[in-house]
């Protein structure tokens, strides 16, 4: 079958559009996640599901909070932790008391990137959620008013608010 010359010339003439955005779609999906208040990601070692995760939570780094938001457009904590695990595949309840409830309990010597850490801001049950990046940092909804950002556990706010950690990987 041959092609009309017409047919031809068009299609040869859109190649170079076509290969120019393939290209640039290409180093939007590979680039790095920015980085917030100058510090630098964790490397990520370990499963690919754990990668995701970090991918997902990094790539939310920036998006606004909302109550009872689970997609880019908002998130609040919990949101932001099912959201991130959907992505990867894996199922896990929506508020961060039930994701504490249910999840395989680590020690701090054992949380591992793409674990979870959960927070007391009082009373008995865990009423935060972040996703541990490791190096002493992790990836959050802080509140109303704030943007998904990353924060540490050297922080005393969050240090003495630490209940535990746990896992769905």
């Amino acid at each position: 079958m041959s092609l009309s010359p017409d047919f031809e010339h068009r299609n040869c003439r859109r190649l170079p559009v076509v290969l120019v955005l393939a290209l640039v779609l290409a180093g939007c999906a590979t680039g790095p996640a920015p980085d917030t208040a100058g510090v630098r990601a964790p490397a990520v070692h370990g499963s690919v599901e754990r990668g995701r995760i970090l991918s997902v939570a990094r790539n939310a780094i920036g998006a606004p909070y909302r109550y009872g938001g689970d997609t880019p457009g908002g998130f609040d904590c919990s949101g932001l932790v099912h959201f991130a695990h959907r992505t990867a595949g894996i199922d896990v309840p929506r508020t961060a008391d039930m994701q504490w409830r249910h999840a395989r309990r680590t020690t701090s010597a054992q949380v591992r990137p793409g674990d979870l850490l959960f927070f007391s801001l009082g009373g008995d049950k865990a009423r935060h959620v972040g996703i541990y990046e490791g190096d002493g940092l992790f990836i959050h909804a802080p509140s109303s008013g704030k943007r998904v950002g990353r924060a540490s556990l050297d922080n005393p706010y969050w240090r003495t608010r630490l209940i535990g950690t746990g896992t769905f990987l």
